[in-house]
């Protein structure tokens, strides 16, 4: 029952998900084609069989049965297929036919930084961790973290000579290093000292650390009506200490409250800067006390700067893809392990829709800056193929012959299958281990 009910709420979801990127992205495409004055004949929200539309300005806008994305028909885009007309895209300059193919690219961009913007103003752990220095908060017993000699307070300074300034820097490298011995400085008391850790490995062939970072405790959101709604706290306050007593870990900041219910008790936050005391009464909650917040690393930010941290999130996500690129090129990672196809796309898509429209929101964003850059790759059929075919005709100041495009296309297209083939067949070891010999 359980798989029939995950299937149910996977499937619209992954194609939610994908949908909504494959056809922002051709959107991309139309606009600055229409922007150039290209003929395009058809915009078309999903595939197959015409449901319904209407033309206008010689292009018919159209709704289609399969919700899959959609597809943007241009007039000319093959010089066998051009007429000579103006309108046809290959009688335009070059550069304006680099900024059509730039375009779905750059709105997969504007996607993810609108809607992970959206996510930050609603509040989310990914928005929470940016900054968080790779500091020990917590170690699981029994994990590679304990098992290396991590302890609380440990501040990872390098990973195999890698300067790490943040807990993202720390974890990424870890992630892409399963069952690899990493050589660790670490400031314990003000000394340096050196640790060998050895990520284990999950289902997904993902490094596993088992540590969590030392973070700011603040109230992500206060309950209308509580304690601490009538005390005037407010989300985003971070908690320093409770009745004089530091204090930055949730557990121990539930295990003080509980028992003080009906009594008064002193939080100290720190808001704008400046350290605060409020006097409140925790309320009596099946013989528990409850001041009516929730805790967490992050709080909803103001649209501004929920703008400028999705931009920064999509950097450094940006910069991320080109660190695994390069260690996938030097085989210091594997393929299995680092790409993703449609398989574990739908997982993903699973897992995040179970926990709600936030995180499948989240994703979305995540997949969309991720297509973009796959799309930006110089392979053959790609938009990044196109614009290296251009940018080759325009140093050499001269069209290639269709024979040499329609080879490339044809490399391109077999390599492309090649690699989607190779990215399900790993897609379903990693998700269906039981039918490939795995665990």
């Amino acid at each position: 029952m359980e798989i029939f009910t995950k299937f149910a709420i996977g499937a619209p979801a992954t194609i939610f998900a994908l949908g909504v990127i494959v056809f922002v992205h051709e959107f991309g495409h139309f606009i600055v084609a229409k922007l150039f004055g290209v003929r395009v004949h058809v915009l078309s929200l999903g595939f197959g069989k015409r449901l319904w539309g209407f033309d206008l300005g010689g292009t018919d806008y159209r709704v289609s049965l399969l919700p899959l994305g959609g597809y943007v028909q241009m007039a000319g885009v093959q010089p066998e297929e051009s007429t000579g007309a103006p309108g046809d895209f290959h009688c335009k300059p070059r550069w304006q036919r680099i900024l059509v193919y730039l375009a779905g690219p750059a709105m997969n961009v504007v996607l993810a930084v609108a809607v992970i913007a959206g996510v930050f103003m609603v509040g989310h752990e990914a928005q929470g961790m940016q900054g968080v220095p790779p500091e020990i908060g917590r170690v699981a017993e029994g994990y590679p973290a304990e098992l290396a000699g991590l302890q609380p307070g440990d501040l990872v300074l390098t990973v195999d000579g890698e300067v790490v300034k943040t807990w993202s820097d720390f974890v990424f490298i870890v992630g892409t290093s399963p069952e690899k011995t990493l050589r660790l400085d670490v400031e314990r008391e003000g000394e340096r000292i050196q640790l060998t850790l050895v990520p284990s490995k999950d289902e997904r062939e993902q490094g596993i650390l088992g540590a969590l970072p030392k973070f700011e405790l603040r109230l992500s959101a206060i309950v209308q009506g509580t304690p601490a709604h009538r005390a005037g706290l407010k989300p985003g306050d971070t908690v320093r200490a409770l009745d004089g007593e530091s204090i930055s870990d949730a557990a121990a900041f539930v295990a003080k409250v509980q028992p003080r219910a009906g009594d008064e008790i002193v939080l100290t936050v720190e808001r704008d800067g400046r350290l605060q005391d409020f006097e409140l009464v925790p309320a009596v909650v099946e013989g528990k006390g409850q001041i009516g917040v929730l805790l967490g690393i992050y709080s909803p930010l103001p649209p501004l700067e929920a703008i400028r941290a999705s931009i920064q999130f999509n950097i450094d996500i940006v910069k991320k893809t080109g660190q695994v690129l390069g260690k996938l090129f030097t085989r210091k990672v594997s393929a299995k392990s680092t790409l993703s196809g449609p398989v574990d796309i739908a997982v993903m898509s699973t897992e995040a829709a179970l926990l709600g429209p936030k995180q499948l929101i989240f994703l979305m964003g995540f997949l969309s800056i991720s297509i973009g850059l796959m799309n930006l790759l110089p392979i053959p059929i790609l938009d990044g193929g196109h614009i290296s075919i251009l940018l080759a005709e325009s140093l050499i100041r001269r069209d290639l012959s269709a024979r040499v495009k329609e080879g490339f296309n044809q490399v391109g297209f077999v390599l492309l299958m090649m690699l989607m083939a190779a990215v399900i067949f790993w897609d379903l070891s990693k998700n269906l281990p039981g039918l490939f010999g795995g665990g």
